[in-house]
């Protein structure tokens, strides 16, 4: 529960990957206003899509594609040039392969969930309509492809809330950051740097390491350890830090 929590107008989610926290802010108009930025020209393809006059094309695409695994193949092996075509490619991996990971060398579902292989995570109708609901506060986003890095040192003297995910890979870590992302190399030390030059209030989450808990304490920051669930279900923890953790208890 947020104990002084001050409705921001802006929301800046610099690592965005499938912005749900962004998304949110934006329906339950937790703010004016939401920047989402990421740097995978797949996602980015999505967001674009979604965010533009081709959501509707992208929706009926979804909806009247005939998924089985000879389809999903030759749609995942074509090369495509339109936004539009790369975002259902990019949607059409996502639910098809291991885990939805959309960097090199996932494979594709072959028993999947309850046994319905590379059906088990296709819900047309229910992406369809996502598509349609996030059409309906549009306005309120605004999608960049470009470096997190690039948007923060942007954004860092206005009053915003940042919601900061980074890809979690620590160097000598045996974090699964390089299985799961295209751009998992990051300088964490400068992400904590520009993060203690934020004017906003914001959150940090990060695997839940000495590392981190070390660079938090040398910045001051404050962090709490937070119950999670991975793909597979496991019981995990992260660390959420901030500078200040009193306004969100």
């Amino acid at each position: 529960m947020l104990a002084q929590y001050t409705r921001p107008k802006l929301l800046v989610e610099p690592f965005a990957g499938g912005g749900i926290i962004s998304l949110t802010a934006a329906m339950e108009s937790l703010c004016d206003e939401v920047i989402m930025a990421e740097l995978d020209a797949q996602v980015a393809a999505v967001w674009q899509t979604i965010l533009s006059d081709d959501a509707e094309w992208l929706a009926n695409r979804i909806i009247h594609f005939d998924m089985n695994l000879d389809n999903a193949r030759k749609i995942l092996e074509r090369d495509f040039n339109e936004t539009r075509d790369i975002a259902f490619q990019t949607i059409v991996k996502n639910r098809t392969v291991h885990g939805g990971i959309l960097a090199a060398g996932s494979g594709l579902l072959k028993n999947g969930e309850n046994g319905r292989g590379i059906l088990s995570r296709w819900y047309p109708q229910t992406l369809a309509r996502r598509i349609r609901q996030i059409q309906l506060v549009q306005d309120k986003i605004t999608f960049l492809n470009e470096d997190a890095f690039d948007v923060l040192e942007r954004y860092k003297e206005q009053e915003a809330m940042f919601f900061i995910d980074p890809p979690y890979s620590m160097p000598g870590s045996k974090s699964a950051g390089s299985r799961l992302y295209t751009y998992w190399q990051i300088d964490h030390e400068r992400l904590f740097d520009i993060c203690d030059e934020l004017r906003g209030q914001f959150i940090l989450t990060y695997d839940n390491a000495a590392e981190v808990a070390g660079m938090a304490m040398r910045h001051g920051f404050q962090f709490q350890e937070i119950a999670m669930k991975n793909t597979h279900h496991a019981e995990m923890s992260e660390l959420a830090i901030s500078k200040n953790m009193e306004w969100l208890l």
